[in-house]
């Protein structure tokens, strides 16, 4: 399977509420170290809420307590959804003791709320592993288990008392449900660091935000991100379609990417930029040169069909690929609006079309930037 395929089998997941795709730890890893590395005490002092994660299962989980004590955590909550298909049947964290996966009478499938307040060798093998953690669990020393009243839905009544606890939310939200989700986030001015798929750049919910620099992208997109864990109901074939080293069943894709307002390095780097003269040649098939820049049909703007073909001696509106907010500095670049109605830059008239065309073929959706005075 291409990843083209894989990405219609998220936006199929999308259409039918198919939001069983779990991050792989390697991922989570390498998104959060670079927060890490920028500012070492991003996490430190704070509670980090994790509310689309079955805490049996998530690897959002897995890091966090694995790195408790390193990053400075005060506490790390996370809570599951009832009626998941995988619950307690993909990661398997605490293994297959009986006496970990059911209490008291209750279903081993439940939605779960996990509170952790300290971690440490408790077993006496010098070692600190998960296995610690299910034994302070079941214990209840410090930590807490329990079953949640509810379903664990993000937007029930359970789960906003818990965000409202918490510093961070870090997870990834059900791509269905992904426009009420970061309308939460932004309602109760949570920080956060989460999986969407690529269009939700182009959403009315969160364009905007970007525009204002109230959220942005992570340190990566795309092949970034290596893939995710899903259930045997998924499809699984293709090349890039794997079963890991644990036996979980990955599928690939391209059309991801990370949500934030943590600050993080790569949103300062400024992106090299070329003159309008010079000839540039992007692949054995691509190239452009100045006199090729063209004006879009309906706007005074023009047409920048590759992120690194910006001009840097243009001092007018530029559309760019929606990718270019990869590589997007706001000390480099301003963002006036997109080429859809919610993105109409102030003060222009409404009447313009901002579906944009060029010599009358219609363009993909662009974000206008201009360059920072």
């Amino acid at each position: 399977m291409t990843r083209n395929a894989t990405n219609k089998l998220l936006h199929k997941a999308k259409k039918s509420k198919s939001d069983e795709f779990y991050t792989r730890y390697i991922d989570i890893q390498k998104e959060i170290e670079a927060y890490l590395e920028y500012n070492p005490d991003v996490f430190r002092g704070k509670v980090v809420y994790c509310n689309c994660d079955d805490p049996f299962e998530s690897n959002f989980f897995r890091y966090f307590v694995l790195n408790f004590e390193r990053i400075g955590l005060k506490q790390l909550i996370t809570t599951s959804y009832k009626p998941s298909p995988v619950a307690n049947t993909q990661l398997e964290l605490f293994g297959n003791d009986e006496t970990l996966t059911k209490s008291k009478g209750r279903p081993k499938i439940t939605a779960n709320k996990f509170i952790i307040n300290e971690v440490g060798d408790i077993d006496g093998d010098s070692e600190f592993n998960l296995k610690d953690v299910a034994l302070q669990l079941k214990e209840n020393k410090r930590n807490e288990w329990t079953p949640l009243n509810g379903d664990g839905d993000f937007r029930s009544d359970e789960s906003i008392s818990l965000l409202k606890q918490s510093d961070i939310v870090v997870t990834n939200p059900p791509f269905s449900l992904f426009r009420e989700y970061i309308k939460q986030l932004v309602a109760y001015d949570k920080k956060f660091l989460i999986i969407s798929n690529i269009n939700a750049i182009t959403y009315k919910e969160v364009f905007p935000l970007i525009k204002e620099n109230r959220i942005w992208l992570g340190t990566g997109m795309g092949r970034w991100i290596s893939g995710f864990i899903v259930p045997e109901s998924y499809e699984l074939y293709g090349t890039e379609a794997q079963i890991d080293e644990e036996g979980n069943r990955i599928v690939a894709t391209n059309n991801c990417l990370w949500f934030t307002n943590l600050d993080h390095g790569k949103r300062h780097q400024s992106l090299p930029l070329m003159t309008m003269n010079e000839n540039i040649k992007f692949s054995s098939h691509k190239s452009i040169k100045g006199k090729e820049y063209k004006k879009y049909d309906n706007f005074d703007a023009i047409e920048v069909p590759y992120t690194n073909a910006i001009p840097k001696d243009y001092e007018g509106v530029m559309g760019v690929p929606i990718t270019f907010l990869d590589k997007y500095n706001p000390d480099q670049f301003e963002i006036i609006g997109c080429s859809y109605d919610y993105g109409r830059p102030a003060g222009w008239d409404k009447n313009i079309n901002m579906s944009v065309s060029v010599e009358g073929v219609n363009v993909y959706k662009r974000i206008l930037i201009k360059h920072k005075k």
